[in-house]
């Protein structure tokens, strides 16, 4: 079965202990919907950004959880 999982970083790319405990995911989407629930708790708790894996391949990343780069 594939595992959806995210990496949660500061933003040097160290990783961090996130401040929501995720779940192993059986879909992109799951991963990316729960991804949008709680960004804002994962920053307020110090990851800066959030890498997304399929297994232990990298999907994407990079991805600020910083609302105004986000935007930019």
């Amino acid at each position: 079965m594939v595992a959806w999982t995210w990496r949660f970083e500061t933003a040097d790319g160290t990783e961090v202990q996130p401040a929501v405990q995720p779940e192993e995911f059986t879909t992109q989407g799951d991963a990316e919907s729960w991804i949008g629930e709680n960004w804002k708790a994962l920053l307020d708790g110090g990851a800066d950004q959030v890498r997304l894996y399929e297994d232990t391949t990298e999907i994407y990343g990079p991805m600020s959880l910083h609302a105004d780069e986000a935007q930019a």
